[in-house]
């Protein structure tokens, strides 16, 4: 990891630089995979699969005989763990139910919102290098309570045809059926357009490399809703001298072994603090499986010692990340000087795992810089507001003049002419 000391806010931009791939040849290809599943369906998604995944698939879709045998699979204590994540995960997003109330602007005149589900979405869920189980649970669930009439969900298989059977019993648990064996650029496409086995969808929600990544927003330009721009997993952790080397290290590290292209950020007011969490990170990353991973994202990641905690929190804010964790000592009083984050972690004891997997927020947020405009999913995620108005004889009298010279000032007279027969009409 690169370490800063003490940096000028004229270096800022480049401690919040995120890595960057050349996307041109990404681009052509993600566009050429789209293209034929859109025009041969299933065909073209098989092929694909037997290109990118190995697998060489007579059926797309996962059958309740696989889902049951996914059951004896799991062992019962992943069971019981999965069961807690999803009640907590419920459990919160449950709470984000929308209540609409109706307004009256003017007598006469009542406004209101009504919540309706999205009726038909697509789920992503990654399987490559780590098979993201929880990401059925945090999809799923708040789709299944804002009341989504259709849930689609993709994953990629493995060489053998075979979906983790972690994926399919997180996706029973969560009230899932409809599954396909189908990862990649190809999941997108399929969900978008629609093939003959898969259905097409309204809005498509997950986590993906940056060829996923790519699809999403080629498919968002002209064909369906996606959740958010978002990319490699990313974490900044804040720390002063109270804070316990063993807990940043780790939570570093938790972020850097996703993937190669991931980034951690690590801001401190103490240079022994730094020191520390240096010689951490080195001891603990020799022990993971998936250092060499993790040692690849380091080299795209920063330690920066910095003079003050005002400086601590505006350098987190200018770079937005992820996930956020504050491991202060006046935590609670840093955390409500946030303004760019996708999820806080507040404390020693909150660490990023616990949001990753068990603690009821959705961990499915905003990353490259995109939580100063975007939130993560949440139960909205899954809804559309749409507006009501009812208007009486009094409440054309009270607004249908303004409406008329408003109207008539943009030249628009068919629009003045709408509520002029009105109110000729109660004029009578």
């Amino acid at each position: 990891m690169k370490t800063y000391k003490y940096p000028e806010r004229s270096a800022w931009g480049e401690i919040t630089e995120r890595p960057r791939l050349d996307l041109t040849q990404l681009n052509a290809t993600v566009s050429a995979v789209l293209g034929d599943i859109r025009q041969r369906g299933d065909e073209a998604v098989k092929e694909y699969e037997l290109k990118f995944d190995k697998a060489r698939l007579e059926r797309l879709q996962v059958t309740e005989a696989e889902m049951d045998e996914a059951e004896q699979q799991v062992t019962d204590e992943l069971r019981d763990a999965i069961i807690l994540a999803h009640h907590n995960i419920k459990v919160f997003h449950i709470s984000q139910r929308f209540v609409g109330q109706k307004v009256k602007t003017q007598e006469g005149v009542t406004c209101w919102q009504k919540s309706v589900a999205i009726e038909r979405v697509g789920l992503y869920i990654p399987g490559g290098t780590a098979p993201l189980f929880s990401t059925v649970l945090m999809l799923a669930t708040p789709a299944k309570i804002a009341g989504c009439k259709e849930i689609v969900l993709c994953t990629p298989p493995n060489s053998e045809g075979r979906v983790n059977p972690a994926i399919l019993v997180a996706a029973r648990i969560a009230g899932v059926s409809k599954i396909f064996k189908i990862g990649g650029v190809q999941a997108i496409g399929a969900m978008a357009y629609g093939t003959q086995s898969v259905p097409k969808v309204f809005k498509i929600f997950g986590p993906g490399n940056q060829y996923v990544m790519a699809a999403k927003q080629h498919v968002s330009l002209d064909e369906v809703a996606i959740d958010m721009p978002a990319g490699p997993s990313e974490v900044c952790v804040l720390a002063d001298e109270t804070s316990r080397a063993e807990f940043v290290a780790a939570d570093l590290l938790s972020q850097a072994e996703h993937g190669i292209d991931s980034q951690v950020l690590f801001i401190t007011t103490s240079e022994k603090k730094l020191e520390e969490v240096q010689s951490e990170v080195a001891r603990q990353l020799a022990l993971l499986p998936r250092r060499d991973i993790a040692q690849r994202a380091l080299d795209n990641s920063r330690m920066v010692l910095v003079s003050s905690a005002d400086e601590m929190i505006a350098l987190s804010n200018a770079y937005a990340p992820e996930h956020l964790v504050i491991q202060t000592r006046d935590y609670e009083q840093m955390g409500e000087r946030v303004v760019n984050a996708g999820s806080v972690f507040l404390g020693p004891y909150a660490c990023e795992s616990a949001g990753d997997y068990a603690s009821g927020t959705n961990h499915t947020l905003p990353t490259h810089g995109y939580a100063t405009a975007y939130n993560g999913v949440n139960l909205d995620s899954y809804c559309r507001k749409i507006t009501f108005q009812h208007l009486t004889e009094e409440g054309i009298r009270h607004i249908g003049h303004a409406v008329e010279l408003m109207a008539e000032a943009e030249q628009l007279d068919a629009h003045k002419n709408a509520m002029t027969v009105r109110i000729r009409a109660i004029e009578q």
